[in-house]
């Protein structure tokens, strides 16, 4: 009998932001896929996930390369889907862990996607975004009344930016981490600089806070960098 997989949200950072049903998947799991991209050791979903870990649980680190090239190149990708699928045909339940929610932004989506036209029991359980921890840790409500929040990637076309950045009333602005002098002029320009905070590694032992966005524009962000703020 086939196993079951399991896409469980892990949260951001602090292990008791998991959800009882992830805790208990977890603990059903007799494999754990541990992600991790090729240029960076370990895997901080694990890490979060790891005080509900069976002393036998088996952990499975997969390498995924960056999405964009997905299209391009789905080889590492096909090899890791034949590496769940065996696991699954050999009858054990399977968890794919991932920080913050399953679909949000997540490699887990393009597991899912390569997952859900076979034959696999697939439970995907949520967790909490980044944004929605970050409000809650800063004392900053994400939107309120009639707010038009806008969720923005800053890997996005510059062009794009500009446009959700001029309608929104607020806004979380995720993956910062490359181009972050450029996203705080816009936010600047769109007098949204004043009201934003932004966070790296909330929830983890070295959680860093800013709320002085420009004194800090030219500085090497994290990967797991996310600005919220809202227009003046």
């Amino acid at each position: 009998m086939r196993g079951t997989f399991y896409g469980i949200g892990v949260g951001p950072g602090d292990p008791e932001l998991l959800t009882v049903k992830a805790i208990k998947a977890i603990e059903a799991a007799d494999v754990l896929i541990a992600p991790k991209t090729e240029k960076k050791e370990g895997s901080v979903a694990l890490e979060i996930a790891r005080p509900y870990l069976k002393d036998d649980i088996e952990i499975v680190y997969q390498v995924f390369p960056m999405v964009k090239d997905f299209a391009e190149d789905t080889g590492a990708w096909e090899a890791n889907k034949a590496e769940i699928l065996a696991l699954l045909n050999a009858g054990k339940n399977v968890a794919f862990l991932t920080l913050g929610d399953p679909m949000f932004y997540s490699t887990y989506i393009y597991v899912f996607r390569l997952l859900e036209h076979e034959d696999v029991d697939i439970v995907t359980i949520p967790g909490i975004p980044a944004f929605a921890a970050i409000g809650s840790r800063v004392g900053r409500p994400i939107v309120e009344g009639n707010d038009i929040l806008a969720i923005i990637p800053g890997t996005a076309d510059k062009k794009h930016l500009e446009e959700v950045m001029a309608v929104a009333s607020s806004a979380v602005v995720m993956k910062v981490y490359h181009n972050s002098a450029e996203i705080i002029d816009l936010l600047r320009r769109n007098n949204m600089t004043k009201e934003a905070v932004l966070v790296s590694r909330v929830g983890l032992d070295d959680e860093r806070i800013i709320h002085d966005l420009e004194a800090h524009a030219d500085e090497k962000l994290n990967y797991l960098s996310t600005i919220l703020t809202r227009r003046s």
